[in-house]
């Protein structure tokens, strides 16, 4: 019998029969109603089905209409599937403080797990004073990357293994060894609007960019085709800065572009874990079979800004060239904070405090969009509302026609 919950075994009997050709696009769903009394399951467990296909683009809803396949089979990649479980975030109204820090880098202090997180430092130094007094594995210690290994399995779908996996102190210095490893590679599409500091990276390390139009969907895949980039860089389970998710149709879309190419996906994960009306989206990485996605994933940003600890994931292809800029470059993560944070994730208090978190910034959310319907109405557009991080939203001010 599976441990799965009961709507996370109902969406992976749906996308089984999306990827299997059996459920068509196009081809009309069961109402909730309809589907709650065909398998004699709660209407919640069915809503809560229905939210995650839709969040991930494999149905859509037409109002008046009912419920569609959106997902088209036709391209052949198949996925995996996540078996992330985490706690649902409440989404209730709360009272609102006198300020809140809606800082896009910022984590909540008063929520940080200090006992937990003390504990696993002073585990750390009983356990591996010796070994702290050597020298650092280039990769990262072996320990976290194992943990980092089951975490990415069980909350993007990625399949990996440690000696695929880098860990560096930010993923601005990641992505700057990435630049150094693809020499040849000259090209680089880019989300345009998007991140301004990954793109500062390739402009300073000799990359020439390229401009991508960015929709509702995520890039547009036919600017790809125009331009043709050898390196591209997405933020596809939250645009930055627009906060757009990329549905599942337009991920295979860009993997399909990469493998026609032979292109490289640099899939910049920085805000997947914190969703506030669905699971975390398995990542583009996991859709992907012909090793063709670096992804970058952060440790610290979810947990403690100060610790600088980010990592991204290889393609087999690449490591053994990444291997040889060993004799340039240093670990740049102290071991102790390593093996810390890797007790932290193996105790089970990563987890705790990714669902406390999940909660804590969808009320701030919640408290921010209110006060903003409340105060402006339809003056303003808000993108990105499946964010948790209120931090994460856009808003676009709509000026008032003069009478």
């Amino acid at each position: 019998m599976s441990e799965d919950a009961l709507y996370q075994q109902l969406i992976g009997h749906f996308k089984e029969l999306m990827h299997s050709g059996q459920l068509k696009k196009g081809e009309k769903l069961p109402s909730k109603r309809q589907l709650t009394i065909k398998l004699g399951v709660s209407q919640t467990t069915v809503e809560r089905c229905y939210d995650q296909l839709h969040a991930e683009g494999y149905i859509i809803s037409r109002a008046r209409s009912g419920v569609f396949i959106e997902y088209d089979a036709t391209i052949s990649l198949q996925y995996q599937g996540s078996s992330f479980k985490c706690a649902e975030p409440t989404p209730s109204t709360v009272a609102s403080p006198s300020m809140i820090d809606f800082h896009y880098g910022h984590t909540d202090a008063h929520s940080f797990p200090l006992n937990a997180w003390k504990k696993s430092v002073t585990k750390t130094f009983d356990l591996h004073l010796q070994r702290l007094c050597d020298v650092d594995d280039f990769f990262g210690a072996v320990e976290l990357r194992e943990q980092i290994v089951d975490y990415l399995f069980q909350s993007r779908g990625i399949k990996t293994s440690a000696n695929k996996i880098v860990v560096g102190a930010t993923t601005s210095y990641l992505l700057t060894l990435v630049c150094h490893m693809l020499r040849e590679q000259t090209t680089v599409g880019f989300e345009d609007p998007g991140y301004p500091r990954a793109r500062e990276i390739f402009d300073l390390l000799g990359k020439r960019v390229i401009p991508l139009h960015v929709t509702s969907e995520g890039l547009e895949v036919r600017d790809l085709y125009t331009h043709t980039p050898e390196i591209v860089y997405v933020t596809a389970s939250h645009q930055y800065p627009l906060g757009h998710m990329m549905p599942i149709n337009r991920r295979m879309q860009v993997l399909q572009y990469a493998q026609r190419h032979d292109a490289l996906i640099i899939e910049d994960d920085f805000d997947g874990e914190f969703r506030s009306n669905s699971q975390p989206v398995p990542a583009l990485h996991a859709l992907d079979h012909h090793d063709n996605v670096i992804y970058f994933g952060t440790l610290s940003r979810t947990f403690l800004p100060s610790l600088h600890i980010s990592y991204m994931v290889l393609p087999e292809r690449w490591i053994e060239r990444f291997q040889r800029l060993k004799s340039s470059y240093k670990q740049t993560v102290a071991l102790s904070q390593q093996l810390a944070l890797a007790d932290f994730i193996s105790t089970g208090e990563w987890a705790k405090h990714l669902n406390r978190m999940r909660n804590v910034y969808t009320k701030k959310r919640i408290t921010m969009t209110s006060e903003l319907d409340r105060l402006f109405g339809s003056q303003i557009t808000i993108h990105g509302d499946h964010a948790a991080r209120a931090s994460c939203l856009m808003f676009i001010y709509k000026k008032k026609k003069s009478n």
